[in-house]
């Protein structure tokens, strides 16, 4: 039996992230996965699954790289607790999965047979010679889009692109009944699925809602405090339904005729795929999305895919009037293809290649 000892960027989340996403799907692989300290300790080697094991690294006392002391002190106590839970689980050798620049200071500290180091956004707020050192010791880069590919290829030859993925068989199986709070809106709808970020630009379909009385628009997804979403809150053709539990959301988008993607401002440039247009693509259903200028569709194909909100008014329009099988079997072929088994598949692929797996 394999074995992968994974350090995740992000504490174990009840909506999946990535990591939890391949990691679940890695065949004939005992995971062992650290999450990161939190405020308070909590019960280490939680068991999520058969074969999955998750524990909460210690809170410890951070400190800057300057404090050169302290700071080699805080990694080495986080290598010593990652240690005993190795030998509590029978960890000898694994394979180290890296999922954040930081992780370069673990490296020493825990024994490994090979590094993967999987990129799946940008890391401003660590240092860039971090993720330069971490690069160039992992045996296998993966890398979210072609942007974190072309600036991580001066560090390593080996990447390969690893595109976000949907969980397949939730959002093609048969919805349940009507959700209670789309009972008797008026139809057609147009519906957004994610979080309501601060910075989320909601100009878009701001515009499209008062363009087109006759719709109604619904969000679906965990809100924070934007100041245009208070404004979308007035239109009498708005619906803003909170976070729902990850399983119930197909439910919802089974009932939208068109799916809407939005931008943050603060990730212009950003060029990573975000999970929720996999999902969109899984359902069949026609997409539009906001770019930002200069932007390129990743699916022109499929997607419908505006510079303005004038244009994503417009775009709305002709998706609402799609007619045909055509386009919505080609996204369901995207959505397919996007599939985390899929993408757990092909890393176990690329592994082999390296012997790592």
């Amino acid at each position: 039996m394999r074995q992968i000892l994974c350090l995740s960027a992000d504490p174990w989340r009840t909506i999946p992230t990535r990591t939890q996403q391949l990691m679940t799907r890695m065949r004939d692989a005992q995971v062992l996965l650290f999450e990161p300290p939190g405020k308070y300790s909590r019960q280490p080697g939680r068991r999520v699954r058969p074969g999955l094991t998750v524990c909460a690294l210690p809170p410890v006392l951070e400190a800057e790289e300057r404090h050169r002391l302290l700071f080699r002190l805080h990694y080495r106590k986080l290598g010593k607790f990652i240690r005993r839970q190795m030998e509590h689980h029978r960890f000898k050798e694994p394979l180290l999965w890296c999922t954040a620049p930081e992780h370069i200071h673990l490296l020493d500290e825990v024994p490994h047979r090979g590094v993967v180091y999987d990129c799946d956004r940008d890391w401003p707020d660590q240092s860039p010679r971090w993720e330069s050192d971490l690069a160039l010791a992992a045996d296998v880069v993966f890398a979210a889009s072609q942007g974190l590919i072309d600036h991580l290829s001066p560090c390593n030859d080996n990447i390969a692109l690893l595109p976000n993925g949907v969980n397949h068989p939730m959002f093609t199986r048969p919805p349940a009944e009507l959700p209670p709070e789309l009972r008797g809106l008026s139809s057609p709808i147009l519906g957004y699925t994610g979080t309501l970020w601060r910075d989320l630009d909601l100009a878009p379909v701001l515009y499209a809602a008062q363009a087109m009385p006759a719709c109604t628009f619904v969000f679906l997804g965990r809100r924070e405090k934007n100041p245009m979403a208070e404004l979308l809150e007035r239109l009498p053709n708005v619906r803003l339904l909170g976070r729902r539990a990850p399983v119930e959301v197909p439910d919802y988008l089974a009932r939208f005729d068109v799916c809407l993607n939005l931008l943050r401002r603060s990730e212009q440039g950003n060029d990573v795929v975000p999970c929720r247009i996999y999902e969109y693509l899984s359902s069949g259903k026609p997409v539009v999305s906001i770019l930002f200028p200069e932007q390129v569709e990743h699916f022109p194909d499929v997607v419908y895919g505006a510079h303005s909100p004038e244009e994503f008014a417009a775009l709305c329009r002709r998706a609402l009037a799609e007619t045909g099988d055509w386009a919505k079997n080609r996204r369901r072929e995207h959505g397919a293809a996007a599939a985390w088994s899929a993408r757990a598949d092909e890393v176990t692929r690329i592994l082999g290649t390296t012997g790592l797996y």
